[in-house]
């Protein structure tokens, strides 16, 4: 299996070499030359797999389809050690629940930091242990986060040989609980660092480091975000173990509603369905930064500035440059790298956007590719979580909230629509407090983490400023 990027680089690679490389040479993305083809038969199989052995030795099957560089046995014990009852809290790992008539909840959030981060980014934190041994390397992870994405990756790799972690988010912009969570940690190899700005000015940050290729080949930088491949991979089992529970034959069909900032999650769902995973409808659900519903809508991708990227309730979701929206582009324009490179160089990188709501392919996102989109506001998800909790008795969180709520309006009878739930509701306590007039329940282990000691530096939006710290602290 061979790798290729976004942008059109000539240099076609094997899955470990990215799995520690993130972004391409020319500042693509990588995706896979082919997707691995799911036929009846084999889906059966899975379905058989699931039922029987579980989680983990689903994730290997899938994987397995991706990763051709690792022994089997290897990547099986891989699996097997990531995706446990103990990590994870059930059996099922990622359970499936319904909520009314034909909406389902995945649980997503159970593992270590109670966030859906955290189904790829303890696999993450296993194969980068793994790779690196074998190549006798050290590697120096450089991320950012708005919220999840932080605490997944440290939680995954604190303690873990040769991996240093250097964490960027945006000053003052997440949770108390989130902040929390990654300031506490005071393992040696884990740095924060809050940059006064939003996330886009933290991913725009790490972007530039990674297309400094002298300082990543001096450093040796990788990335956990969603650019790094591994990542997103790991997330497209979760769609295929979703589906499997909601559905008892091959050919009944589900759809899912994913509240997304990044992109990275529902292009999980993207490839799954590329696959051939009999998924009806993709929907994006967004909070008030509401850019890819504006192009699921219209056509147009327009990139809003740090002024006018909202500060919300949803916080993991004030996003206005999606990342991943790249790697669906790619295919949505036929796999044209070099006009894949014109949409997001010349029109996002100078103009701020791109419009394709004049071209036939744009019909393709919604027809050939299912995607629908909505939108939901602070208003809604109190709402929504209220209204979930007073007559259902299941208490969501915010961004899992603004999924319910869009999802609402676009279920379609006979067909499950499952809302990926993207964290537990204590990480989002004041919200859900305003809006059930009650704390949400708090897992024994992190009560006081909010008084515990914080070990974070803050730095302005530079990312010279950034370079110049990885270096002083690797030496």
């Amino acid at each position: 299996m061979l790798y290729l990027s976004t942008r059109g680089h000539s240099e076609q690679k094997r899955f470990c070499d990215i799995l520690l490389a993130g972004l391409a040479p020319d500042g693509g993305l990588y995706l896979p030359v082919t997707y691995p083809q799911i036929d009846d038969a084999k889906l059966s199989e899975l379905r058989n797999v699931y039922a029987q052995q579980g989680y983990a030795a689903l994730a290997y099957e899938i994987l397995s389809l991706y990763i051709d560089d690792i022994p089997a046995a290897d990547l099986k014990a891989l699996c097997a050690k990531t995706y446990t009852k103990d990590v994870f809290g059930t059996d099922a790992i990622v359970p499936v629940r319904t909520l009314d008539g034909d909406l389902r909840i995945e649980a997503l959030s159970n593992g270590p930091t109670l966030a859906f981060k955290d189904m790829a980014m303890q696999l993450l934190g296993n194969l980068f242990e793994y790779e690196l041994a074998r190549r006798g390397e050290e590697l120096n992870i450089l991320g950012a986060t708005s919220g999840d994405t932080g605490s997944a990756a440290e939680y995954a790799m604190r303690g873990k040989k040769g991996v240093r972690v250097f964490m960027t988010s945006p000053h003052g912009r997440m949770s108390p609980f989130q902040q929390a969570q990654m300031f506490s940690l005071q393992d040696e190899n884990i740095h924060n660092i809050a940059i006064e700005g939003v996330f886009d000015d933290c991913q725009d940050i790490v972007k530039a480091v990674s297309n400094d290729h002298a300082f990543k080949a001096q450093y040796k930088i990788g990335t956990v975000n969603s650019i790094n491949w591994a990542r997103l991979l790991a997330q497209v089992v979760y769609y295929f173990a979703g589906y499997l529970q909601a559905t008892q034959s091959n050919d009944q069909k589900v759809s899912f509603t994913v509240p997304s900032g990044n992109f990275g999650n529902i292009c999980a769902g993207h490839v799954a369905r590329q696959m051939g995973l009999p998924i009806d409808k993709l929907v994006v659900a967004t909070n008030e930064n509401d850019v890819l519903d504006e192009f699921f809508r219209t056509g147009v991708y327009q990139v809003r500035g740090a002024a006018n990227t909202y500060e919300t309730s949803s916080p993991s979701m004030d996003i206005s440059k999606a990342s991943n929206f790249e790697r669906f582009v790619f295919d949505l324009v036929g796999r044209d790298g070099a006009r894949l490179k014109s949409l997001f160089v010349d029109g996002v990188g100078k103009a701020g956007q791109f419009g394709l709501s004049g071209d036939p392919l744009f019909k393709d996102a919604a027809g050939k590719y299912g995607f629908e989109s909505g939108k939901s506001t602070h208003a809604d998800r109190l709402a929504t979580i209220k209204d979930t909790f007073e007559r259902f008795g299941d208490m969501i969180d915010t961004h899992t909230a603004d999924g319910v709520k869009v999802a609402r309006e676009h279920l379609q009878a006979g067909t499950p629509m499952i809302v990926l739930e993207t964290a537990l509701p204590i990480k989002f306590a004041a919200t859900i407090e305003e809006a059930l007039g009650r704390e949400p329940d708090r897992p024994a282990k992190f009560n006081g983490i909010e008084a515990l000691p914080k070990r974070v530096v803050v730095m302005s939006s530079d990312a010279q400023k950034v370079k110049d710290y990885i270096a002083e602290h690797c030496k």
